[in-house]
């Protein structure tokens, strides 16, 4: 009687551990979708947390000084996506439905030269400084059908904290760039090594 018990309960233990755990799809494909946009009742998109654990994609700099001192964005543009986001796009090649491509911007330290770069200790160049607000592009076709299915949103072009929620912007603000000039489904994908290597 022991015996059947034993066994009886080392069974009822393996199924509990086979459904709670990674073995069980409704569970995996639970956590699999935590990595997607989170949203209001009314809409906005929520701030992710923890973004810079993401894969960091590169850092492109348009500074003021070689823009006429009117670049559109004169900081560094400290590009993250979602690891399961990307594992998905290096399985695919296309990004998949909830990507949350975020951009965090960074101010570039005072510049000595005309062209405003600095000399620091590894020589002449650009130096990243505080933070200085945040972007994010969100694919979703539902939601996003009339601007090739991204939206984009601005949490605060301003040193933290940022913005905790953000409505869509208008097409004209951001969607029409991208539109008219990204490389592929509507990122620039050019300017993000990793995006472009197998």
């Amino acid at each position: 009687m022991k015996l059947k018990l034993a066994m009886g309960l080392a069974v009822a233990a393996a199924v509990a551990v086979f459904a709670t755990g990674p073995f069980n799809n409704a569970a995996t494909a639970q956590m699999s979708e935590n990595w997607k946009p989170k949203w209001t009742a009314d809409g906005k998109l929520k701030l992710p947390e923890g973004f810079r654990e993401w894969i960091f994609l590169g850092a492109p700099l348009t500074p003021n000084a070689l823009n006429n001192g009117k670049a559109g964005f004169p900081e560094y543009h400290n590009v993250y996506i979602h690891p399961e986001a990307y594992k998905i796009y290096k399985a695919t090649g296309e990004f998949p439905e909830g990507t949350i491509l975020l951009k965090e911007l960074q101010l570039t330290k005072k510049g000595e030269e005309k062209d405003g770069s600095r000399t620091e200790t590894s020589g002449r160049g650009y130096f990243p400084a505080e933070f200085n607000g945040i972007d994010i592009s969100v694919k979703d076709s539902k939601r996003f059908s009339e601007t090739q299915n991204w939206g984009y949103f601005n949490f605060g072009h301003h040193a933290p904290p940022y913005a905790p929620t953000a409505a869509a912007a208008p097409a004209e603000a951001c969607a029409a760039c991208h539109i008219a000039s990204a490389t592929k489904d509507m990122v620039f994908t050019e300017f993000y090594t990793l995006l472009n290597t197998k």
